[in-house]
């Protein structure tokens, strides 16, 4: 398998090797220096105005039995580019070889689960399904699955990702099935005859023929029981996908199908998604949501020994995320100047509290926080996009 388990990169061996290199030299000088550094990303992908961040449980347990400290954001916390979402301190020797994997947990778990955000955005109360799996590694199926789930997604389609976020796995027949059965209704009446009677009854309708065609002889076969039809045309024959889905939506609701609905797949993202709600009640979403573009944090030393220091581009000092918990107001603000204020409070124009963001996970090696399920992290997501 041409994959690293979770007990090599908890050694600190998917790590970039200059990382080893600089632990080598401060080992060999006796550098010891304590050091706060920070993780944020200066700026999201084409035009995201915000995002979802994810991937702060494995981050824990990467950490955690380090001599560190961490403040970090929620899991499923909103935020915006230029927001530290973590703040770690300690001795650099004892965490510096785990910048690389810490950087790659949060990075992609976030990209897909602000595109799986958006999606669920764009759709609002319609159904989204996250069917991207096959299209990466399967070792990561369940990750992509769960940052999917987290960011809005009502429901996955792989088995293990499923059992592991304790939902039901989402879908019903393939193309496939239908080809080697020969013929698509025999295929949806086999369906309905085997599969268990809780599993929606749902039509491929796209197989042999004509979209609205196959979908009437659905409808005829499985009558009431047919819950909805699913389109998965391949763009090379799609043409105006909208307008084949009102075509078929006429076609059933003038002989009398108005009970049956509508699922989109293949190849949408959160553009397509709106273009076609008028028309749509339910979307699976795949390559756009599990190839999603990463959220580019970059982790950077911004204090030694309690002293604000840090490259060009970077602003030093230990900082805190403040929300206004009345009217949502975002600040940044250097945390020596909060703590200046002598209760640590800080105000909001509007008069409300500004409360912090960053909020403590790890003190030496030990979390310290619970670490709430994906149900609920989901929830938490779907709330502050409202």
């Amino acid at each position: 398998m041409h994959t690293a388990d979770w007990g090599k990169i908890r050694d600190g061996k998917v790590t970039d090797v200059y990382f080893n290199r600089a632990v080598e030299i401060l080992r060999a000088k006796g550098i010891h220096r304590y050091v706060t550094a920070e993780v944020q990303c200066p700026s999201f992908p084409d035009d995201y105005g915000y995002a979802v961040l994810t991937g702060i449980e494995e981050t824990a347990r990467l950490l955690e039995g380090l001599k560190v400290d961490v403040m970090a954001m929620d899991e499923g916390q909103v935020f915006q580019p230029g927001e530290p979402v973590m703040i770690i301190s300690g001795d650099y020797m004892d965490f510096a070889q785990y910048e690389t994997p810490l950087l790659g947990l949060l990075c992609q778990a976030s990209g897909i689960a602000t595109k799986a955000a958006r999606c669920k955005k764009a759709a609002g109360e319609r159904t989204v399904l996250s069917f991207g799996a096959r299209r990466m590694h399967p070792a990561i199926a369940p990750m992509i699955d769960r940052s999917a789930y987290i960011g809005g997604c009502d429901g996955v389609s792989v088995v293990e990702s499923a059992e592991l976020l304790g939902v039901e796995p989402a879908g019903t027949i393939p193309h496939a099935l239908i080809l080697v059965v020969g013929d698509p209704v025999e295929a949806f009446r086999m369906f309905d005859e085997v599969v268990d009677d809780s599993v929606r009854r749902i039509a491929l309708v796209d197989t042999f023929g004509d979209e609205k065609f196959e979908a009437l002889d659905a409808a005829e076969a499985l009558g009431d029981r047919l819950f909805a039809v699913r389109l998965d045309t391949p763009s090379s024959r799609r043409g105006d996908f909208k307008r084949i889905f009102q075509e078929v939506r006429w076609e059933l609701d003038l002989r009398g199908y108005q009970h049956v609905k509508m699922v989109a797949s293949g190849g949408l993202d959160e553009y397509s998604i709106a273009e076609l709600n008028d028309v749509v009640d339910s979307y699976g979403v795949g390559t756009s949501v599990s190839n999603a573009r990463v959220i580019d944090f970059s982790m950077d030393i911004i204090e030694i020994e309690g002293e604000p220091i840090a490259k060009r581009g970077k602003l030093s000092g230990t900082k805190r995320v403040l929300k206004c918990d009345k009217c949502s107001a975002r600040r940044v603000m250097p945390e020596s100047l909060v703590n200046a204020n002598g209760d640590s409070s800080v105000l909001c124009v509007c008069g409300g509290e500004m409360k912090n963001l960053l909020k403590p996970l790890i003190r030496q090696g030990e979390v310290v926080r619970e670490l709430p399920n994906p149900r609920d992290i989901r929830k938490y997501v779907l709330e502050q996009l409202k």
